[in-house]
Order: structure tokens, then sequence, then C-alpha cells
């Protein structure tokens, strides 16, 4: 199975990298962030998660190592498949997700599209001894993005636009109005 891969983007193919290694060119399926960080022409090193299908042969690459197992995790769960799984990683840090997790805060993984509250539930009841205790400043900082995407919504962000702001504040950050204030800078280029 293919765990590793290191090469120059080619190109991207909607959700996928096309990431050229040695003449071959290796579709694979990655995170928004990732998408964003890794322009055509950028070397990218990503852990991969291969599914084998009778019709297909799918590759689902990370930055970390953190974010493969938490992937691989959420396939465990009944119900969870592989875009489903990325979707989830998609929403958060793998901290913020392990502080959910842990505290048993399925609403917040409501909000990606295709999991529903049942399917949340059993993702939080079935994972939540495997992820381990997530940090307090995770949880303040989980606690404050909740606060922040209500706010975001407000004014007139969409769901996803402002998930990706969040996503890229610092956890240290960790009051509501604080990661507010953060993610609007960044959605506003400052």
């Amino acid at each position: 199975m293919i765990g590793f891969l290191e090469g120059v983007v080619r190109a991207h193919h909607g959700g996928s990298l096309l990431l050229l290694i040695n003449g071959v060119g290796y579709k694979v399926a990655v995170t928004k962030a990732a998408l964003l960080k890794y322009s055509p022409g950028k070397d990218a090193a990503l852990f991969v998660h291969t599914i084998v299908r009778e019709e297909a042969l799918d590759l689902y690459g990370f930055e970390t190592s953190d974010e493969l197992r938490f992937f691989e995790m959420f396939l465990t769960v009944s119900g969870v498949g592989p875009k489903s799984a990325l979707a989830i990683i998609d929403i958060a840090s793998t901290e913020t997700l392990r502080t959910a997790i842990a505290r048993g805060n399925s609403e917040y993984l409501t909000k990606v599209s295709g999991i529903g509250r049942k399917t949340a539930e059993k993702i939080v009841i079935e994972l939540r001894e495997k992820v381990g205790v997530g940090s307090d400043e995770s949880s303040l900082a989980l606690k404050g993005d909740e606060e922040a995407l209500e706010a975001m919504r407000a004014l007139g962000y969409s769901q996803n636009e402002a998930r990706d702001a969040l996503r890229k504040v610092s956890h240290e950050i960790t009051g509501g109005t604080a990661r507010l204030r953060e993610a609007l800078k960044i959605l506003g280029g400052a």
C-alpha cells in the first residue's frame, strides 16, 4: 500500500492534487487547506491512506500523521466513508476535533455536509475513548470557534468561509471575540 508520497504538484483537480513523482502522476484527494498550500509547481509531502476497491484505487493525502490517524479512526465508524472523513478533518484542526469528540460535542460535527445528528453522535460514542483528552486551550478555542462561527454567519459569511478562516487562527487565541477578530483579519487579507 502507498503510505507516503513526495513530489511536485502538477495540477489541481477538484478536491485533489496531481502529484508528479518520477514521471508518474498520482491523484490524491486532500483537504481544502492542503489545496491552498500546495499550488502547482510546489513540492508536496503527504501521508497517504490508500483505499482499494474493485473499480478504483483512491489516495487520500494529509499534511500530518495526526490528520491521517484521525481520518483512519473516522473510517472505523459505520456510516462514515472516506469523503465524509476528509470533510470532517477539513472543518478544524485535529486538536479541536479531539476536544469536541472527547467532550461529547456531537453538534460541532453536524456542521459537516453529509454528517447528520445520528452519525455525529455515533462518532462521539465510538471514538471518545480513542482520541484522548483535548487540552484546556483547545477546549476554550472550540468554545470560541462556536461563538465566532455564529457571529460570522450573522455577518453574512458562509459556513465554509467562516470555518476556513477559524482553522487558520492559532489555538493560543481562545476567546470568541478574539478568535472572531483574527478570523475577520484573515478574511480581509490583513
